[in-house]
């Protein structure tokens, strides 16, 4: 619904013809008085992903695509991305430039099912041809405890072209399909680029 200011607009080579534009109005529904939240932004040394490599994820379910885990809305109850295919998932960012990589932060949430999931992050500092394991992490979720991961680790990555994410959600299932998905909620890169 337009109101607001009535302008008086002429239209060309008419002057009987008189049309009143409506601009729109900036309104909130449902709310107080008080001016809405800003947009979140991305810290100053955040690297924006969409905009610095090309992502390649093994499968990702209909809605719940891989650009959930790079956007802005993160947190319990933020955006997830989520495998279509049950067991191990890999997800590997291909730098346009090499970077000089300090942190990446993960953050998960589960709260449906009780399940020990294994994150193995690498790097790759020849194009992809070779990775290094940098770190190995798990988390056991517990729908009556523990349902939200966060885990910021600092690296000493310089000069990377690759980012390599290893999920597998239910290590504790001893090899078996149980039916477990991997999901993330958010992976955030700090970074600045790097010299070759």
């Amino acid at each position: 619904m337009l109101c607001g200011e009535r302008r008086r607009i002429q239209r060309a080579g008419r002057s009987d013809a008189v049309v009143y534009a409506m601009q729109a109005m900036r309104k909130t529904v449902g709310a107080s008085s008080h001016s809405p939240s800003p947009e979140p932004a991305r810290a100053v040394d955040e690297l924006d992903v969409a905009d610095a490599a090309h992502v390649f994820v093994t499968s990702e379910e209909d809605g719940h695509p891989i650009e959930n885990a790079f956007d802005l809305s993160r947190g319990p109850g933020g955006t997830q991305w989520v495998a279509s295919t049950h067991g191990p998932q890999t997800l590997t960012l291909a730098f346009d430039v090499r970077q000089s990589i300090r942190a990446v932060t993960l953050e998960v949430e589960e709260t449906a099912a009780t399940r020990t999931q294994e994150l193995e992050l690498a790097r790759s500092r020849d194009g992809g041809a070779k990775f290094e394991t940098v770190l190995r992490q798990e988390f056991t979720f517990s729908p009556a405890g523990a349902t939200f991961e966060r885990e910021r680790w600092a690296l000493d990555g310089s000069a990377v072209t690759h980012l390599r994410l290893v999920i597998r959600p239910d290590k504790g299932g001893g090899g078996r399909d149980d039916g477990h998905r991997a999901r993330l909620t958010s992976f955030v890169v700090e970074a600045s680029p790097a010299s070759a």
